[in-house]
């Protein structure tokens, strides 16, 4: 089994690093592969909608052969994806957004994502950080993945790095995560081959223009 870690932060070592580190530490201890790597530091491009990834299904992006297409096979090996972001206006990062935008359109066009374990969490200062937690389970939701709780929303706090290390209830939070992720890859690890998973249903698009 593997996890992967992806930071939205464009500070390799910020809080939002730190975060996913503690994370990724209790799935580590629970035997399982992890693997944690920064985009918030590249440069890439937003999606411009050109459909391409829906009619060539070569679970490429056509528009831009950057970092998304670099991520994009270790995203379908991995058993479970794990997104991290600091916030900012409220937001996730703005180079997260276009990662994610893109990669998801890849993707879910090739159903690369269905049925896989997600889990996020944010770094924020003060405020803002149930919107931007909410924005990145967006992405798993749309994709027919499972997404991992904890015992409060995913949310720790600190400006400077290192200073979440101050928020203890936070990094409770983001330890347990870490725990249910582990917990939820196992079974479904043991139910293959034994549970029958669901066949997707026939794709139906509709408009709500008339």
């Amino acid at each position: 089994m593997k996890v992967l870690a992806i930071n939205g932060s464009p500070k390799p070592e910020g809080n939002t690093a730190q975060a996913l580190q503690h994370l990724l530490w209790e799935v580590k201890n629970e035997g399982i592969d992890t693997e944690l790597v920064t985009i918030g530091n590249k440069s890439i491009r937003g999606c411009i909608a050109c459909g391409q990834c829906r009619t060539k299904l070569d679970k490429r992006c056509s528009s831009f052969d950057d970092t998304v297409n670099e991520l994009q096979p270790k995203m379908s090996n991995a058993d479970g994806i794990v997104l991290g972001s600091p916030v900012y206006y409220a937001g996730i990062s703005g180079t997260m957004k276009s990662f994610l935008d893109r990669a998801f359109f890849v993707g879910n066009a090739s159903g690369l994502f269905r049925l896989k374990i997600g889990a996020a969490l944010v770094a924020v200062r003060r405020g803002g950080g149930s919107t931007a937690f909410d924005q990145l389970n967006k992405y798993f939701q749309i994709s027919e993945m499972t997404t991992v709780g904890s015992c409060y929303w995913n949310i720790i706090h600190g400006m400077m790095p290192g200073e979440i290390e101050q928020d203890a209830e936070g990094l409770r939070i983001v330890r347990t995560l870490g725990r249910n992720l582990a917990w939820l890859l196992k079974l479904a690890e043991n139910g293959k081959g034994k549970i029958t998973p669901p066949e997707p249903l026939e794709q139906a698009r509709t408009n709500f223009v008339r």
